[in-house]
């Protein structure tokens, strides 16, 4: 078992003794942090998240017919959602490309949990059940660098 990352407990802001600002995490020794990510097997509650997440992101979502399709598709794929307190905060599935390959098909997590480890939480519950269902590789397709700025953010995220 090695350190993870505790996000629920982070400290404010402090500058650091050239001045700038850092946020401290603190590490834990444990997988509570998962506690938060569930595997999701019912196809409409799968939708039903799904729905609810990309349509809060339209600006990366934003072309209806490709939102719906990862709508309709995410049923039959391993499905990931953090959650707490009943509360949905992103999702992530997985789609089977091969014997031993499995590509982060679609991932979404709401604005108001940006950049607070929901996303790398998702990505690494997302490595360990890829790994348990017997995969050695795991793909994630986007744009190359440099075309388009919000996509250069979601590259610099992978």
């Amino acid at each position: 078992m090695g350190c993870m990352l505790n996000f629920r407990k982070r400290n404010p802001r402090k500058p650091d003794e050239k001045g700038k600002k850092m946020r401290i995490i603190n590490l834990v020794e444990n997988e509570d942090m998962f506690d938060m990510i569930l595997e999701i097997t019912d196809s409409a509650e799968k939708q039903s998240i799904a729905r609810k997440v990309l349509e809060a992101l339209t600006e990366w979502f934003e072309v209806e017919e490709s939102r719906e399709g990862y709508i309709r598709d995410c049923a039959n794929w391993t499905f990931l959602a953090a959650k707490e307190d009943d509360k949905i905060q992103g999702f992530l599935c997985l789609k089977k490309t091969g014997n031993a390959t499995v590509e982060l098909a679609v991932m979404g997590v709401m604005k108001d949990f940006h950049r607070n480890g929901v996303g790398r939480q998702l990505v690494e519950k997302a490595q360990k059940v890829a790994k348990a269902q017997g995969f050695e590789f795991m793909q994630v397709k986007t744009v190359k660098m440099g075309m388009y700025e919000d996509y250069d953010r979601t590259n610099l995220f992978y």
